[in-house]
């Protein structure tokens, strides 16, 4: 899943009252409209705004004939093991793509018109996708709501509040699907660093399961996602991203860091260890924290848009909901000076 609105995302759009009127925010990560709602704002901003881990992986060394050349069968069937190590199924269940966000928009496009269930609120993208391509969608609140539907669409853990669906109950409706020639999308963009079981490894028809590179490894330029499916589905989605999808160096880094298992082992702790000091710092700061990730923490506070024009005033760039306009959404800082640029504010 890439960085991008949960639900209906709000910022404040300044006016000469200053009181601040709502407008939406397509995705994360949007310095220029930081600068514009808040142009007196110090710099350089420290943007809070996405669930990109704040660490990033330490690419390797690259051949610059990567960068000369055309990807090789070789060098893509060499990702696909790496990845399949890592996700669980075998490198013939692995499409490797140029981010989820483009495996988002292409599985819609490889199936009849259906009626499809997102359970939400979530990665707005999900819902917008299946639009474009055609198909009946509904946003739920859980599974239980998605009975009728023939394609149903479920982020694990979710965003952006962080709710786990258990593996019992994702199976059952891919079962469920399965005898109906449907389908079960999952998105686990931030399975990564949690401490849940993913379905990679028990891929059945019927599912597919996104995996996000980008976000783990704190390199989401690099461009580089992942869909688990059957075999016959994923010949379907790699040919329909066509020849040639992920870039040479993107191979390159994306099989070195994923098969460096005790690197992924550690920054899990280490962000773990950084959502739970940012929850306590979000508490002492009046926030009531209600879920997020290892990457991301969501918190309600007393007057919402309050705090977010104070943080984004102080140049903190963070997130929040048009549907819970007293909700915010945290990413890690990545450094101790960030750590305390923010305590001070939030003080």
């Amino acid at each position: 899943m890439e960085e991008g609105g949960p639900g209906h995302l709000l910022s404040l759009r300044a006016d000469p009252a200053g009181a601040g009127a709502a407008a939406p925010i397509a995705h994360g990560g949007d310095l220029d409209a930081a600068r514009r709602l808040f142009p007196g704002a110090p710099e350089p901003w420290l943007d809070l705004s996405t669930g990109i881990n704040p660490v990033p992986y330490p690419c390797p060394p690259l051949e610059a004939s990567l960068f000369r050349r055309l990807p090789s069968g070789a060098d893509l069937a060499a990702l696909r093991r790496a990845a399949a190590a890592a996700y669980g199924p075998a490198p013939d269940a692995v499409v490797p793509a140029p981010g989820t966000q483009i495996l988002i928009e292409t599985i819609p496009r490889l199936m009849q018109p259906s009626r499809v269930a997102v359970v939400g609120p979530t990665y707005a993208e999900h819902a917008a996708a299946w639009i474009r391509g055609g198909h009946a969608v509904a946003t739920v609140p859980d599974l239980r709501q998605a009975e009728d539907a023939e394609v149903v669409v479920v982020v694990n853990p979710n965003n952006p509040d962080g709710i786990v669906h258990s593996v019992h109950d994702l199976f059952r409706v891919a079962e469920r699907l399965s005898a109906r020639g449907g389908l079960l999308v999952v998105d686990e963009a931030f399975a990564d660093l949690e401490p849940i079981e993913s379905l990679g490894p028990r891929l059945r028809p019927g599912l597919v399961v996104l995996r996000s590179f980008g976000k783990t490894y704190g390199l989401a330029g690099i461009r580089l996602g992942f869909a688990l499916a059957e075999p016959a589905f994923a010949a379907r989605l790699t040919a329909a991203l066509g020849p040639w999808a992920v870039s040479g160096p993107a191979l390159a880094i994306g099989r070195a860091a994923l098969s460096d298992e005790s690197w992924r082992r550690a920054a899990a702790a280490a962000r773990q260890a950084d959502a739970a000091r940012l929850d306590r710092m979000i508490g002492r700061a009046g926030g009531r924290p209600v879920g997020g990730t290892a990457l991301f923490r969501t918190a309600d506070f007393p007057c919402g848009i309050s705090m977010f024009r104070r943080l984004g005033e102080a140049g903190i760039y963070v997130r929040r909901f048009e549907s819970a306009p007293d909700r915010l959404r945290f990413g890690l800082p990545a450094d101790k000076a960030e750590w305390c640029r923010l305590s001070r504010i939030l003080r």
